[in-house]
């Protein structure tokens, strides 16, 4: 069934920016495997394939890669796409969750990043696309364990870059802002709340409803890593949608006190 058309490998694909992307790359003449931890067996949905996938399991991760190639004889990009919300102060989160939400974001990422790199390693091309955040580069209240993972995030992407780029593999990151889904509503919610953050919690709450309503389309993330995945000269950083690209270039230009005044004033914070 191998095409000469290349193939992209989307984790996370059954909803949210992951769908968005899936459906994104395969107008872009890709052939599109999607995946979810959904998905019973192998199915079918507007042009992209679906593989049951559990990116917490090394299995599974090893089980889908080889599928895919199997299929399709090729791996042209992977999108690491699958994530896992989560709410609260630090305080507020067990260890035992935040390993949880590493496991998703972070190593997840790392699992199925280490699974095709053989096969794009041997065929001297390749591309990975991770899905970061604008909280990979600005930190924010009641999100800490989460912008954690992102920055980690950050770190691998820049670092495995160097590592690979010799071998014709690129890998990249794809910063967005808020946008309209409804990932926060399926947020991992902190396991032993503390009531002395209650009010600020609530605030944050309403801050966070209120920029998710007002975020940019999941098309408009998702074309921006279709680029990633086609330009002739890939950048390691896409900042995406209408926020992340201005706060980067605010981060860099500010001096450090007045933007972490801003970040509070954001969040309504008085101290």
């Amino acid at each position: 069934m191998a095409s000469n058309r290349p193939v992209a490998l989307v984790t996370g694909a059954s909803s949210g920016l992951g769908k968005a992307t899936a459906h994104a790359l395969v107008e872009a003449g890709f052939d599109v495997v999607g995946t979810s931890r959904k998905t019973s067996g192998s199915t079918s949905s507007g042009g992209v394939t679906f593989l049951a996938l559990d990116v917490t399991s090394d299995d599974s991760v090893s089980s889908v890669v080889q599928q895919v190639i199997e299929r399709f004889g090729r791996i042209d990009v992977l999108v690491n796409n699958a994530g896992l919300g989560i709410d609260g102060a630090a305080e507020e989160i067990s260890v035992a969750q935040a390993q949880r939400v590493f496991d998703v974001n972070v190593f997840g990422l790392m699992r199925m990043t280490k699974a095709v790199l053989p096969h794009m390693r041997g065929r001297g091309r390749g591309r990975i696309i991770n899905i970061s955040s604008l909280g990979g580069f600005v930190g924010n209240p009641f999100m800490s364990v989460y912008i954690a993972t992102k920055h980690a995030v950050e770190g691998y992407t820049e670092s495995l870059d160097h590592e690979i780029r010799e071998h014709g593999v690129r890998v990249l990151r794809v910063q967005p802002g808020p946008f309209n889904t409804p990932f926060d509503a399926n947020s991992v919610q902190a396991d032993t709340p503390v009531p002395v953050y209650a009010r600020q919690r609530a605030i944050y709450d309403e801050v966070t409803q209120e920029q998710l309503r007002g975020g940019d389309d999941p098309a408009v993330i998702a074309k921006v890593v279709v680029a990633a995945a086609t330009d002739r000269k890939p950048k390691l950083s896409y900042p995406a949608g209408s926020l992340a690209p201005r706060l980067k270039v605010l981060r860099r230009i500010l001096p450090a006190r007045t933007f972490d005044k801003s970040v509070r004033k954001f969040n309504r914070m008085t101290a």
